[in-house]
């Protein structure tokens, strides 16, 4: 079989929901909207072209990382084998969509500031690395979103 890998600059539409597998494996799912940008030549204003609507599936690590990074409204860079994704609804109808396993999920720095932590050198226990989920938002190392004010140099 064939696989797809893509990446897609968009927008996360949905809140993501993180669950577990029956099997004990974590899964998040989230939905992403990419929207095509083009001047238009008579007016010179920037309009909307087409848009592309796709659900995303992290596992594992990624799927806790994601949970503990991301949320509705925040623009993200997301990489994975995308597929058409066919099905019949319980009224019977077929319907498609298209649907990513992601390998790789971050935010879109052309879009938002990430505030980054230094990490130590040494890798950290499991002891020693709070449970993102349980963490409160305010004590996590990485915020994503708008930054309203200018993002400080790193430099200072």
């Amino acid at each position: 079989m064939f696989e797809s890998y893509t990446t897609v600059v968009g927008t996360v539409v949905t809140t993501p929901h993180r669950r577990r597998t029956p099997g004990g494996d974590e899964v998040l799912s989230f939905r992403v909207a990419s929207t095509a940008r083009r001047r238009d030549q008579a007016s010179g204003e920037w309009v909307d072209g087409s848009k592309l609507y796709l659900t995303v599936t992290c596992w594992g690590r990624l799927a806790v990382a994601v949970s503990a990074s991301l949320d509705k409204g925040d623009p993200v860079l997301v990489y994975g084998d995308i597929r058409s994704d066919e099905y019949v609804t319980r009224e019977g109808a077929q319907r498609s969509g298209i649907e990513m396993r992601a390998v790789g999920v971050g935010p879109d720095l052309a879009r938002c500031a990430v505030r980054r932590v230094d990490r130590r050198s040494e890798p950290a226990s499991a002891e020693t690395v709070p449970d993102p989920v349980a963490t409160s938002p305010e004590s996590l190392p990485v915020t994503v979103g708008s930054v309203p004010e200018p993002v400080p140099d790193r430099a200072a």
